[in-house]
């Protein structure tokens, strides 16, 4: 059990009224993204996932209790399965810590990480016909270069998975590129890399969700370079980087319910939000709803209970 020192200061962590954690401010280098905020330990890193949820590029007031915990988890099971290097190396609370102050509310969530030197672009594998992909296509026939049959209809499974990369964007939107704009940036031998292990990666974990009855319609993976060999970093297939639709109810056509952010999105778009001020706080029974598709797509595809 952790330990509470006296000294602790008072402000370790911030929470939502629905004790949701969103932000922590632990004594240490710390550096932050729209869920995880990652800390320092000189050798190897902390990542912490919060509570936090982000839709239409900002990050709302309202946080989906236990959302990291799961996030978290539902990532320290793929890393157990795929065959591939990656960056955990544990997720234990440093014993070190507990002794300095309250962890507790770290419990469950926080993963220790090789540092490596991040690829800088996203590597997204496309298995069907959505999202901004979906609109490109519309647009051109095509996605990040790779050209795809006419006549398409919306969530369609693709003739084979399609990899396309896109920038990491500090703010807003990540940019969809081509295969041929990442190789002038990182090398054509390192794209290639990216290309044929994101790829191989997307297929093991689809035949591991077609056999839970989830399809796996995207999802984006980040890469690092650790001794000068290619590490999966990062979270990896969860809801917040992937799209998992039930097998049993697919039709394409039309969009497909999915196990991820899409109350949210649905109330923010519908309840009078411009979109360009501050957002406003989530209703209880999006929060809750948003909280139920996450945990049953982690229950899913682990087989575990989540608590």
């Amino acid at each position: 059990m952790s330990n509470q020192n006296e000294s602790s200061p008072p402000d370790l962590y911030t929470f939502d009224a629905c004790g949701a954690l969103l932000s922590t401010h632990l004594p240490m280098p710390r550096r932050s993204g729209k869920v995880r905020d990652v800390y320092d330990l000189g050798n190897s890193l902390m990542i912490v996932s919060s509570d936090r949820i982000s839709a239409f590029d900002y990050i709302l007031p309202s946080g989906i209790p236990n959302k990291g915990r799961l996030l978290t988890q539902m990532s320290r099971f793929w890393f157990s399965i795929l065959p591939v290097r990656h960056h955990l190396l544990a997720t234990e609370i440093p014993a070190d810590l507990t002794q300095k102050f309250d962890t507790s509310p770290l419990e469950g969530r926080t993963m220790i990480v090789e540092k490596a030197d991040v690829v800088p672009f996203e590597c997204v594998v496309r298995g069907y016909l959505e999202g901004s992909g979906l609109k490109e296509y519309q647009a051109t026939g095509e996605i990040c270069g790779n050209a795809l049959p006419p006549g398409l209809k919306q969530c369609d499974a693709l003739p084979e998975p399609i990899f396309t990369p896109a920038t990491k964007a500090e703010e807003g939107h990540d940019e969809n590129v081509t295969f041929e704009r990442m190789a002038s940036d990182i090398g054509t031998e390192l794209a290639e890399k990216l290309r044929d292990q994101s790829l191989h990666i997307y297929r093991e974990a689809s035949q591991h969700a077609a056999s839970k009855g989830l399809i796996i319609a995207d999802t984006k993976f980040e890469f690092g370079m650790v001794d000068g060999e290619l590490v999966l970093v990062d979270e990896v297939l969860t809801p917040d980087s992937s799209r998992f639709w039930n097998a049993a109810n697919y039709a394409p056509g039309s969009a497909q319910p999915s196990f991820d952010k899409q109350f949210v999105r649905e109330y923010l778009s519908q309840c009078g939000w411009d979109k360009q001020s501050d957002p406003p706080p989530l209703p209880e029974q999006v929060i809750e709803r948003t909280a139920a598709k996450y945990t049953e797509a982690f229950e899913r595809i682990t087989g575990e209970t989540f608590s």
